[in-house]
């Protein structure tokens, strides 16, 4: 059906007067029922898609903001790694040369400066591990532990004597793990069965 529009502005550009008027000469509505409805119905579509886009807009921004402020969290813990790989080969040198040091002031040489030398090394060994353990730094210690590919790296076998298959029995390198991740892996020796 077609609709005729009567407006107030169409009046006016054919000179029609407004004064009173008698209610039954009233004009009809510029829209009929049927097209007051289909637009009633467009309206309610539009504003329902215009809601649901809203809120996928305030998921999606939502989401972000957390990937955001997981980001920073993860910079904050994580920024330093590349400086804590650094220092485990400091920490290496300083176990090892300590271990040399404590073997050279066996009770058998009786030299009173190596025995400084050792327990000043011991010192600052012990003060490091502990510095590292302020920041989340810890080495990891899998003697007797299951092997993990994600924290381990097999060097080598070991005969299992009197351990399981599977379990690590040596470690030639301290693996450590920076706030439960590990920047770098332990290397170690895996007990196997002997094949006789």
């Amino acid at each position: 059906s077609h609709c005729v529009f009567s407006t107030a502005a169409q009046q006016r550009s054919t000179g029609d007067e407004c004064g009173p008027e008698d209610p039954r000469d009233e004009p009809k509505h510029p829209l009929s029922d049927c097209a007051l409805e289909h637009k009633a119905i467009k309206l309610e579509e539009q504003v329902r898609d215009l809601t649901e886009r809203y809120r996928k807009a305030l998921a999606d921004s939502e989401n972000v903001r957390r990937r955001t402020q997981k980001f920073v969290e993860d910079a904050k813990l994580f920024g330093i790694q590349s400086f804590c790989r650094d220092l485990v080969e400091v920490a290496d040198i300083l176990e090892k040369t300590a271990e040399s040091a404590a073997e050279e002031a066996e009770p058998s040489n009786p030299n009173p400066t190596l025995k400084k030398i050792y327990e000043g090394l011991s010192l600052i060994e012990a003060k490091l591990q502990s510095v590292f353990a302020k920041h989340g730094l810890q080495k990891m210690n899998p003697v007797g532990g299951k092997y993990d590919p994600y924290d381990h790296e097999i060097v080598c076998h070991v005969p299992a004597e009197g351990m399981q298959p599977g379990t690590i029995a040596l470690v030639t390198q301290d693996g450590y793990k920076l706030h439960g991740r590990t920047i770098r892996h332990a290397l170690v020796g895996v007990a196997v069965e002997s094949q006789e």
